[in-house]
């Protein structure tokens, strides 16, 4: 039996929000022939379920709901099934149920409850960058309020866990201790963050797959802006592979002792000399991941098969022989056009070149014109 007749075998369910992350994890199963079931928690804006790939759209209101469903529906399966995340909330809600999940479902995890949250909290990450050799910039944890002793400005303040709640509007750059003391009412988190804050050249941003208890990793794609946003990330960037052995060499011994099986991102800012300073791991499918599947490594597909088969993933890579671009369109469009940063005609030409496009894609359009009709729609009601 081929490889991929048995992954179809079992049932493949994306549990997701409505957004372009996660509509490249639904594209990439259905353009490997793996029609996924969705778990959507609803929203007035219809983009992941409105892909062609997906066979079954379940809607619910709440993560918890979600995965009453999951658990119900799924979870006597003769085949495990896999279930793919590709935001935080959802991914550490199914951490901490691992103890019920294991054995049920394959989804992303470290081998008990609560350890890929332990790695997402910035503070335990970076002491494991340390460790295995990372460069990092001088970083303190902190309860808000405190100023600790040693601080050289300009710091940046970050919330040790994200969430789509907190991660941009606790980020605040402070140059001197009156402007932390003003930040710090305006922090949400109970704990922060006060990094070290330079100028950045760029950041790097490198989409892989972990399996066999973090055993046998692939490192597919590694993307760089083209252009920076202060208070956000670009939505445009260029896509090549990898050329840093003592980097990957160390993210792979990190990932086999965190014991993680699942997709993640890690990033990397960039400073003016190209020195390269490790800022976090997110374990799980990230917003540019569906550029790796457009080089010819579908990560959500690879760790499928790779759950089944780790050896799989050690044959996957693939070399990119020219550099390419990709482009989030609405995103990029407010960027640059609305903000007259380029002409329309220069933004179209981009567009058009980009090999990669996360809303139009080449055999599925009906996310990008929901989305466009969402846009308009809106914009008839705010008159």
């Amino acid at each position: 039996m081929k490889e991929n007749d048995f992954v179809q075998k079992h049932k493949h369910i994306v549990f997701c929000i409505e957004h372009y992350n996660p509509l490249g994890v639904v594209r990439t199963l259905g353009e490997n022939g793996i029609q996924p079931e969705l778990i959507v928690i609803r929203s007035s804006r219809k983009i992941t379920s409105k892909s062609k790939y997906a066979r079954i759209c379940h809607f619910v209101n709440s993560v918890e709901e979600g995965y009453s469903y999951l658990l119900e529906t799924y979870g006597h399966e003769e085949y495990i099934p896999f279930v793919y995340t590709a935001d935080d909330r959802i991914t550490n809600f199914l951490d901490s149920k691992y103890d019920e999940l294991n054995g049920k479902f394959y989804f992303y995890n470290a081998g008990q409850a609560g350890r890929v949250a332990e790695f997402q909290n910035k503070d335990n990450i970076l002491k494991l960058a340390k460790r295995h050799g990372l460069q990092y910039l001088k970083t303190f944890a902190v309860d808000v309020g405190e100023i600790p002793e040693g601080l050289e400005y300009p710091i940046i303040t970050k919330a040790i866990i994200s969430t789509i709640d907190n991660w941009k509007g606790d980020m605040i750059i402070c140059h001197n201790e009156s402007e932390l003391r003003e930040a710090y009412k305006k922090i949400r988190s109970p704990r922060v963050l006060l990094q070290k804050y330079i100028e950045k050249k760029n950041e790097l941003c490198l989409e892989g797959v972990s399996v066999n208890k973090g055993n046998n990793v692939l490192i597919s794609i590694a993307s760089s802006y083209n252009y920076l946003l202060e208070d956000s990330y670009s939505p445009y960037m260029t896509v090549q592979n990898l050329h840093n052995e003592k980097i990957e060499n160390s993210l792979k011994e990190m990932f086999k002792e965190i014991q993680f099986e699942g997709i993640f991102e890690v990033e990397f800012l960039v400073d003016k000399d190209d020195q390269l300073y490790f800022l976090e791991i997110n374990f799980r499918n990230s917003t540019w991941s569906y550029a790796s599947t457009v080089a010819g490594m579908p990560l959500p597909v690879l760790w499928s098969k790779g759950m089944l088969n780790p050896t799989v993933i050690d044959s996957a890579y693939q070399a990119i022989a020219t550099p390419f671009t990709a482009m989030v369109e609405f995103d990029d469009y407010v960027k640059r056009v609305k903000r007259h940063k380029v002409t329309i005609w220069k933004w179209i030409s981009d567009c058009r070149q980009c090999k990669c496009r996360y809303y139009l894609g080449r055999h599925d359009s009906r996310p990008f014109f929901s989305m466009l009709g969402s846009i308009v729609s809106s914009k008839f009601r705010k008159r």
